[in-house]
């Protein structure tokens, strides 16, 4: 009887370990995928900082050129 109940309860301490180990890997995996997104929204906003900075520069850029050119030529307004 005392054999069956050794087996027994290694069984089920080997149960319990298999399933907290399996528990804390999933926990574990789900934290790295959490930091794995969190990092890619950080990534989206600074490359979307970056454009519209980009694209402010270009503006002006354009501005400068446009006012270069209004005074070496003349240009007529339409009514629209």
């Amino acid at each position: 009887m005392q054999m069956q109940n050794r087996g027994a309860k290694l069984t089920l301490f080997g149960a319990i370990l298999l399933s907290s180990l399996t528990i804390y890997a999933v926990h574990f995996q789900q934290e790295q995928e959490r930091e794995s997104m969190y990092q890619g929204v950080l990534r989206d906003d600074e490359r979307r900082r970056q454009k519209m900075k980009q694209r402010e520069e270009d503006l002006q850029e354009s501005r400068r050129k446009r006012e270069i050119y209004e005074r070496v030529q003349t240009v007529e307004k339409y009514p629209e």
